[in-house]
């Protein structure tokens, strides 16, 4: 799932003889802290947002280590022009109750650059939003994967808000100044996993909420199926007694297709057929030869 947040630039400064060293790891030449723009910025943080899903705590340092190198553009144009600024350092800062990563860019000084680090010293570009593909999204009421427990985030089970907790760091694409803050539909975005624009955002462009509606309660459907061929195959598995472990066998029925879960599947049950055959309950009946026939009904 590809994941675009809002956050901001929290501050800036003249780069110092450490951060320096971070940004001559990303350029190909030597820089001088008169030739570049520092600044910092909060990304993704572990709080539930205004789409009622949060990033876990224990997935910001892997997401921090994917947004090293990561460039920073504008309006989420993916093209070259509209590169300004690149990120060279992050880190998982904790305050109180609230886990963030804390990010530093650099903007190299000269041309159309000096219009930016203008309107970010004016507080005009303050706002900018990150965009990462998570693997998996969990429910937190139940810790299953979303959309196939039953679950609705927003929705309030025993006293306890259903949100969705966002795990498993993929990739990290880049951050864009934008002009205005996302719009609360639009804080998370899940694509289809290129990097391009999402399936939601072309629905709401063109008109076709209610297609997409259809499409997504569909594609749940389809995953509850699988969850549920995931377990019928854990199961066989486990009733022929072949030594594997649950853990081991849920974790490998989670990597393979559905299509390759049907066949195993069906393998399983002809195996199981044939190892432990279904028993009657009633024994048939066998005529005594002691008993005379006209007693018989």
């Amino acid at each position: 799932m590809n994941i675009q947040k809002e956050t901001q630039v929290a501050a800036t400064g003249v780069a110092t003889l450490e951060q320096l060293e971070a940004i001559h790891a990303q350029a190909k030449t030597k820089l001088t802290a008169e030739q570049v723009y520092v600044f910092s910025l909060r990304l993704c943080d572990d709080q539930i947002d205004r789409d009622l899903e949060r990033f876990d705590t224990a997935a910001l340092p892997q997401l921090a280590k994917l947004f090293i190198g990561k460039t920073g553009i504008v309006d989420h144009k993916w093209s070259s022009d509209r590169q300004v600024a690149r990120i060279f350092e992050t880190q998982v800062v904790k305050e109180g109750d609230v886990s963030y990563i804390k990010a530093w860019a650099y903007i190299r000084r000269g041309g159309n650059a000096e219009e930016v680090i203008a309107d970010i010293e004016a507080g005009i570009k303050k706002e900018v939003s990150v965009g990462c593909a998570m693997g998996l999204g969990v429910c937190s009421i139940c810790g299953g994967e979303y959309g196939t427990c039953g679950h609705q985030k927003g929705e309030h089970y025993d006293g306890m808000l259903c949100c969705v907790i966002l795990k498993e760091p993929m990739d990290a694409y880049e951050f864009s100044f934008v002009a205005v803050p996302a719009q609360p539909n639009a804080g998370v975005i899940k694509g289809l996993g290129t990097g391009g624009r999402c399936l939601k955002e072309l629905a709401d462009e063109f008109g076709a909420q209610g297609e997409y509606r259809a499409l997504f309660t569909q594609a749940q459907l389809g995953q509850q199926y699988k969850k549920q061929l995931q377990k019928d195959v854990v199961r066989l598995f486990l009733s022929l007694d072949m030594g594997l472990t649950e853990p081991l066998l849920r974790s490998i029925s989670q990597k393979i297709s559905a299509e390759e879960l049907l066949q195993l599947k069906a393998a399983l049950e002809e195996r199981v057929a044939e190892y432990l055959p279904l028993q009657t309950q009633l024994h048939s009946f066998r005529k005594q030869e002691n008993m005379e026939s006209g007693y018989l009904i």
